[in-house]
């Protein structure tokens, strides 16, 4: 008997890879999609209208109705929609609300369900959950601090989203944190949000081919129990890991440019607060669902280049300067540009490089320039770049079987308190009462806090380099090993 795959966000880049991955299986799967009615859409979906095993619900994720419409008799919930950048950084408010109050209705609807504790659950979350991770803690992996970079509404409602899932009571859901996807569209992603991204930082990235794979793979049958109410991150693997100075440089080689360094001034980029890191644990979520094709990164960078309409091989034609100039008034754009902070934002100048001051010390290429690191775990591992931080519990030992006073050290280490109740530790699932530092009472899960990395959403919606004290040593590890005083 074929199972019913209810699939949100199936026309944006990994939603459409997985759905096109799993019509390739309708042998045994049946399709069921929510999408916006829209001209792209219409256009998009336009083939599968009168197909039998596709069945499309032209909707809203943020209408209950909708979303519980798509649940109704599904085996498979797989919950990728919602507002992502740059849109999002345009309409940060309406992200926030857009993709916690779709979240709030998938879980809802499952568990309104009589089967729901047979129903299996993705929630796609993102690498933007763990905020920056510059060197020398540029390595990272789940488990590691959950907190979102000041004025990222995306992350925030992201680790927000994470967590209704995470507390949820659903018997079998998951967390697959998505990190940067590769596909042909993202030549033409040239807006002010690029130069938010610091150029010496690190990101693992994932081709979209992969993660549509993933997407059906999870819905196999040969996919343990063991796997569900847990948190990963999604990457192609080793060779996908790369400083965002070599990312840039290779998007500009297919059109001539040589360098980032041609094109761009090295004050256009922010120095900081941002998001990506490579994983010490990608493995795990291939080691259960099997998903990369382990293209070698320059064969994969050739194809996207491929794709690439005609006209793109015209930039060979046009002067360095020219094509500067053009550059130019995306640092300059008002808000979201981050030349504009100078002048006019200083909250956000010193949040995104530092101070003033540092601002103003970047004189050169050579002040901003990533430094050579060892891609590889093991190597990176035997070089000692490998810092792996304290968690404030022995990750040897199942969450399930701590102690009522090692939960309580847990908490202290993150610089708050375990509240209880007592009777419920050991049982998964089991949501309890916490303090943060700043003496904030909220409820999670141990899942949340400990496989997680979660902690006070209060505070996640706040700027965590300025409210985290020396009393929170979960957060405070990273931060301080990137910004020391």
């Amino acid at each position: 008997m074929k199972k019913t795959v209810f699939l949100t966000g199936a026309t944006g880049n990994m939603g459409w890879a997985g759905f096109t991955e799993l019509y390739k299986r309708k042998d045994r799967f049946r399709l069921r999609i929510l999408a916006r009615r829209s001209k792209k859409n219409l256009r998009l979906l336009k083939d599968y209208s009168g197909d039998p095993d596709v069945e499309i619900i032209w909707g809203d994720l943020t209408v209950y109705e909708d979303v519980l419409a798509g649940v109704t008799g599904a085996d498979y919930v797989l919950h990728v929609g919602g507002m992502v950048s740059p849109k999002a950084d345009y309409y940060p408010e309406k992200t926030l609300k857009v993709n916690l109050s779709a979240a709030e209705n998938v879980v809802r609807a499952v568990l309104a369900q009589e089967n729901r504790d047979n129903i299996k659950v993705v929630y796609i979350g993102s690498v933007a959950q763990c905020g920056d991770r510059l060197y020398p803690v540029h390595w990272g992996c789940a488990g590691d601090p959950v907190y979102a970079s000041a004025y990222d509404m995306y992350a925030v409602s992201k680790c927000l989203a994470e967590k209704l899932f995470a507390d949820s009571g659903l018997r079998h859901w998951v967390s697959l944190r998505q990190s940067g996807i590769l596909y042909p569209g993202i030549f033409r992603q040239i807006n002010p949000v690029a130069l938010h991204v610091p150029v010496q930082g690190m990101l693992e990235w994932a081709t979209v081919e992969d993660s549509g794979r993933l997407l059906a793979n999870v819905c196999e049958e040969d996919v343990p129990e063991e796997f569900w109410n847990r948190f990963y991150n999604i990457s192609s693997g080793e060779e996908y890991r790369m400083s965002n100075y070599e990312f840039e440089n290779r998007l500009l080689a297919p059109l001539g440019i040589s360098s980032v360094e041609k094109v761009f001034e090295p004050q256009w980029f922010a120095t900081r607060n941002f998001h990506g890191m490579w994983y010490t644990d990608a493995d795990e979520l291939e080691k259960y669902l099997h998903f990369r094709a382990n293209i070698p990164v320059d064969e994969y960078f050739r194809h996207l280049v491929s794709r690439l309409p005609w006209y793109y091989s015209l930039a060979r034609l046009v002067p360095s300067s020219l094509i500067k100039a053009f550059m130019r008034p995306l640092a300059y754009e008002k808000g979201l540009g981050t030349q504009t902070w100078v002048t006019d934002d200083p909250d956000k100048l010193e949040a995104y490089y530092g101070s003033e001051e540092e601002y103003r010390s970047i004189t050169s290429w050579s002040c901003v320039r990533p430094r050579p690191l060892e891609k590889n775990l093991d190597k990176a591992r035997a070089a000692g770049e490998v810092v792996v931080l304290d968690r404030g519990y022995d990750v040897s030992r199942p969450i399930w079987s701590l102690t009522q006073d090692e939960i309580e050290a847990a908490a202290e280490f993150r610089g708050g308190h375990f509240i209880g109740p007592a009777d419920s530790i050991g049982k998964r699932g089991a949501v309890f009462e916490w303090e943060c530092e700043h003496g904030h009472r909220f409820t999670a899960s141990l899942e949340y806090v400990l496989l997680g990395g979660g902690w006070c959403t209060e505070c996640d919606m706040a700027n965590v380099r300025k409210t985290v004290t020396s009393r929170n040593r979960f957060i405070s590890q990273v931060l301080s090993a990137q910004y020391p005083e």
